[in-house]
């Protein structure tokens, strides 16, 4: 499928690009992009007027616009990968180098994570005891992509396509095949699936976000080092772009009759054997 109007911009670390049917006003994209501001003053750890920089500073009570939602997904995501999912990892991925000025350079102390349960919530407000660094990455973007689907269809654009840096919501009618991305060759593709209305793809790899000897951003936070086990997943969920970039993470560490359990979706996983697990139903096909 491909609709008339495209809109590129840049925003929150990541290139967006907007496909619609119809133009999308001035005033739209006006709003739409300081949707997408207000979300990244509150939940970047790259900025240094965030909520979360200064959650990093100093312990207290903080109200985080969106925190029932997100944090409470990363309460199931704990649970299901026994802790491995814990935004709390922020810390320890500064100090391996993923730090707010993308240093790339480890540390020689790397910091512990600290259990989720020690961070504290009523709602919308978070309590701590100590100064703790969020990352919310592994969901935090596909959040970002559902707030900006559901302005634009407050706002009457109906049939559009979002895709912040490879988080995608598809607001049909038609579908569209999207291809998925060789982990170890960016060049090729080890297949397609095909995005129905209102259905979200999320993927994550190792090989983006790399850097050093066999650092990269996908972090177990039981031990604070990069996982080895798997090296790609990309998850298909319908109607939830957040749901679908969270789940993509907890492939990395969980089992998928579990993680089916939190969120109905489909999705294709790349073991770092080589093996390709993926969901009976999934609507395209594998290469590999």
């Amino acid at each position: 499928m491909t609709l008339p109007d495209r809109w590129t911009f840049e925003a929150i670390g990541t290139r967006w690009q907007i496909d619609s049917f119809e133009p999308i006003a001035p005033e739209v994209r006006a709003s739409v992009q300081l949707l997408i501001d207000d979300f990244d003053r509150t939940w970047s750890r790259f900025r240094p007027d965030s909520d979360v920089t200064r959650m990093s500073r100093t312990a207290g009570r903080w109200t985080l616009e969106h925190a029932d939602v997100l944090l409470g997904l990363y309460d199931r995501l704990d649970q299901v990968t026994a802790g491995a999912v814990n935004p709390l990892v922020g810390q320890a991925l500064s100090d391996l180098g993923y730090d707010a000025h993308y240093s790339l350079r480890p540390r020689a102390t790397v910091a512990s994570v600290p259990s989720w349960a020690s961070l504290r919530r009523s709602g919308a407000t978070v309590s701590t005891d100590e100064a703790v660094l969020l990352d919310v990455g592994a969901a935090g973007k596909g959040l970002a992509v559902d707030l900006v689907v559901d302005a634009l269809d407050q706002a009457g654009v109906q049939e559009v396509m979002v895709d912040a840096g490879g988080d995608l919501r598809h607001q049909g009618p038609a579908s569209v095949k999207v291809a998925l991305e060789h982990p170890g060759d960016t060049t090729r593709a080890i297949g397609v699936v095909e995005l129905r209305v209102d259905d979200a793809l999320c993927g994550s790899a190792i090989n983006r976000r790399a850097w050093g000897d066999g650092l990269h951003h996908v972090i177990d936070a039981r031990t604070g080092r990069p996982t080895e086990d798997v090296v790609a997943v990309w998850v298909l969920a319908e109607g939830s772009c957040m749901h679908a970039d969270g789940l993509a993470t907890a492939h990395f560490f969980a089992d998928p009759e579990a993680l089916a359990e939190v969120y109905p979706h489909r999705f294709v996983r790349v073991q770092a054997d080589g093996r390709v697990l993926a969901s009976p139903d999934l609507p395209g096909e594998l290469f590999l």
